[in-house]
């Protein structure tokens, strides 16, 4: 009787919490539209960027990192490493933060070097809203045609990324 009781008190909360995380509210706007950012971002001479600068008919790896975080810095070295591995996936590093702090990451990793890795600031942080980012770093993957395929938060093996393409 006591298990019946708990249940029929519990129900109530339980069945809030269920609608709660199927409320179309708190979906991430990339995971309702299943397509790139088009917030408009700043590449290293301060140009605009969006999605539809992209190179057409390759896949993408969105690459959100902070230029404070230790695991966005392993990953950048590991993904440096292995950037033949890429083929011709384009890899859109974008960090939130202002761009003279990008341009830093930029010059460090000499980003300039590969020319399938675009970087860019967002310092809106409007990008971390769109992709719902709670930890650093966010990885989404997108098929030749830009439609999400695989999203990641936090630290995430080369391997598992390298599958998804």
């Amino acid at each position: 009787m006591r298990r019946w009781l708990c249940l029929l008190l519990l129900l109530p909360a339980l069945l809030k919490a269920q609608s709660h995380t199927n409320d179309p509210a708190n979906i991430p706007p990339f995971k309702q539209f299943s397509i790139i950012s088009p917030q408009p971002m700043q590449l290293y001479g301060g140009q605009t960027f969006t999605k539809n600068d992209l190179p057409r008919n390759k896949p993408v790896v969105v690459f959100l990192f902070s230029v404070e975080c230790d695991h966005c810095a392993h990953m950048t070295q590991d993904i440096l490493k292995n950037i033949d591995k890429f083929g011709k996936t384009t890899l859109l590093m974008i960090t939130p933060f202002r761009l003279d702090r990008m341009k830093a990451w930029y010059d460090q990793y000499n980003i300039g070097k590969y020319p399938n890795i675009i970087m860019a600031a967002e310092p809106t942080r409007q990008i971390v809203y769109y992709y719902g980012l709670h930890n650093f770093p966010g990885i989404y993957i997108y098929d030749k045609k830009h439609r999400l395929v695989a999203d990641y938060e936090g630290t995430v093996k080369l391997d598992t990324l390298l599958k998804r393409l």
